[in-house]
């Protein structure tokens, strides 16, 4: 009777233990779908850095997360087809962005931009002076002698863009949060942990049933 009821316990544990893990891992997964999302690199406008057909992560953030040099995936209505497109951050709202064609400085200090492609067939764009209106962003590729972003449109609202376009922000060398993963470890224990449970119960529940045939039969 005792190993009867240990084996009970055994399934109990199990049948408690293996939908707890699954939830973590389904929970954890979830959420992590529900914060990134993956991107492919269409066109050239943001070589060297990411290449048209290069694969990236993209993890959602609010408007006051965005910072100078981030990489973005924004919509912007009316241009593009409608399609989401990769820029860099270069000035926030109040920022004062200047270019002599070539060099950008943000207000008054000069950028260092070793992710901007340049060499000799790189055309010399034309300078600007603007203030990025607090709420909006002013964008550049990092291919600039390819790319269509806020130099193009200085005449509506100094070429920005509205911070609430952009869609999420690039994760370069990404690895999944900690918090995240640490459930998921959790969760996949507790199911294996609950299903060797549920086995050694079922085990023990057979043995049960063959000594109780011995034991009839000895009689």
């Amino acid at each position: 009777m005792t190993q009867r009821r240990a084996g009970g316990r055994l399934r109990t544990a199990g049948w408690v233990l293996v939908p707890l893990g699954l939830v973590l891992v389904l929970g954890s997964t979830g959420c992590f779908f529900a914060s990134h999302q993956g991107v492919t690199v269409r066109g050239e406008s943001m070589e060297p850095t990411y290449r048209q057909g290069e694969h990236l992560v993209v993890e959602d953030i609010g408007t006051d997360e965005i910072r100078r040099g981030d990489v973005v995936l924004v919509r912007v209505p009316g241009k593009y087809r409608g399609a989401p497109v990769l820029r860099r951050v270069i000035g926030t709202g109040g920022d004062h962005v200047e270019s002599d064609g070539d060099r950008v400085t943000v207000n008054g200090k000069p950028l260092d931009e070793p992710y901007v492609r340049r060499d000799e067939f790189t055309p010399r764009a034309a300078p600007y002076d603007v203030a990025v209106p607090n709420g909006r962003l002013f964008l550049l590729g990092d291919n600039r002698g390819n790319s269509n972003d806020s130099r193009f449109s200085l005449d509506e609202q100094s070429g920005s863009v509205a911070a609430t376009g952009v869609l999420g922000r690039v994760r370069d060398g990404f690895v999944v949060p900690p918090t995240l993963l640490t459930l998921g470890g959790l969760g996949i224990v507790l199911a294996l942990v609950g299903a060797g449970l549920g086995i050694s119960g079922h085990a023990a529940r057979g043995v049960t049933r063959s000594h109780r045939h011995v034991s009839r039969g000895a009689r």
